[in-house]
């Protein structure tokens, strides 16, 4: 089979990393590998999911050639500590060659506007994605979320936060923004609690004004517990919550793997499918065989395998 080349690479960088460390003290990149577009497939860049938005509030959607059935969907949304990053970067791109519709998006980042501006837009482009079902061949009975760091806080939040209608603004607001599975890598989940399990070489204070999750907030985190809160994934659990994979290095010295068993532990409770994975050795970035095998393994049981009839809208 003929494919095409891209110059993105299946591996998850560690994005909140390079946006957060001094220039001595950045990870070393895995390497990169390219990803393979099948012959045929389209690319459709710059999709506007906000009429006349902010620039930022648009996607790129990657979809197979000859579909004829609607097409389940993968949507990658990028990590960078909610201050950088892009959809440019999207691992998933190679599930394109799968029979997956892949569609990878930017959203306002905190120097653009405080939370839940990001969320907001998250839900707004699963929302578009579903108005546009028909145009796409797209089954909107069956999206799936992927995310790293920032992002894997972002999916984790739309994937709890399901009927938090607070968070939905805007425009298609009488279409559901459900998701139907959920990849978290790494993303934070209690940024009250980021300092408690910090390492401390870690390279900086997740307490301070100016860390990455209380510039996202509005403000410390400390003194905006509050606010805080209405950024946790935790604190929108229910039992009706799609199922999780989520995946995390024990040696993540950015975002600590406590903060993946949080909501491991807490999806568990309330009786949500949820299966963690901690890689000894891994820090915040993580690339190989076996974790797209079980990324792959996940999507097919949730979304490829399930039909309209057994996936909550």
């Amino acid at each position: 089979m003929k494919t095409k080349l891209l110059g993105w690479s299946l591996v998850v960088l560690s994005l909140a990393a390079l946006a957060q460390q001094t220039p001595d003290r950045l990870p070393r990149r895995e390497p990169r590998r390219a990803v393979l577009l099948p012959e045929g497939a389209r690319e459709l860049r710059d999709l506007a999911y906000v009429t006349s938005g902010h620039e930022r509030q648009k996607l790129d959607l990657f979809l197979p050639a000859g579909a004829t059935n609607p097409l389940p969907v993968i949507v990658w949304i990028h990590g960078g500590a909610w201050k950088g990053g892009s959809k440019e970067q999207c691992p998933a791109l190679r599930f394109v060659a799968h029979g997956y519709a892949v569609a990878s998006l930017n959203y306002r980042l905190s120097q653009h506007a405080v939370f839940p501006a990001q969320i907001e837009d998250c839900r707004a482009a699963i929302r578009w994605l579903r108005v546009h079902a028909s145009e796409h061949k797209l089954d909107p009975d069956r999206i799936g979320v992927w995310g790293a760091s920032a992002g894997g806080h972002l999916v984790a939040l739309l994937g709890t936060g399901g009927d938090v209608k607070v968070f939905d603004v805007g425009e298609n607001l009488n279409v559901s923004s459900r998701v139907q599975a959920v990849v978290d890598f790494f993303g934070p989940t209690d940024f009250t609690q980021m300092n408690k399990f910090a390492p401390k070489d870690g390279p900086f204070d997740h307490d301070a004004p100016d860390s990455p999750e209380s510039l996202l907030i509005g403000g410390a985190v400390q003194q905006n517990k509050d606010k805080a809160a209405q950024a946790s994934p935790l604190t929108y659990i229910s039992k009706d919550d799609p199922p999780f994979l989520i995946m995390h290095g024990d040696k993540d010295n950015i975002v600590p793997y406590q903060q993946s068993e949080l909501l491991r532990d807490a999806l568990q409770k309330a009786g949500v499918p949820v299966t963690l994975k901690i890689l000894t050795g891994a820090g915040h970035g993580f690339a190989g065989p076996e974790i797209e095998k079980q990324v792959t393994e996940f999507f097919e049981a949730h979304l490829k395998r399930r039909t309209a009839s057994t996936t909550k809208p």
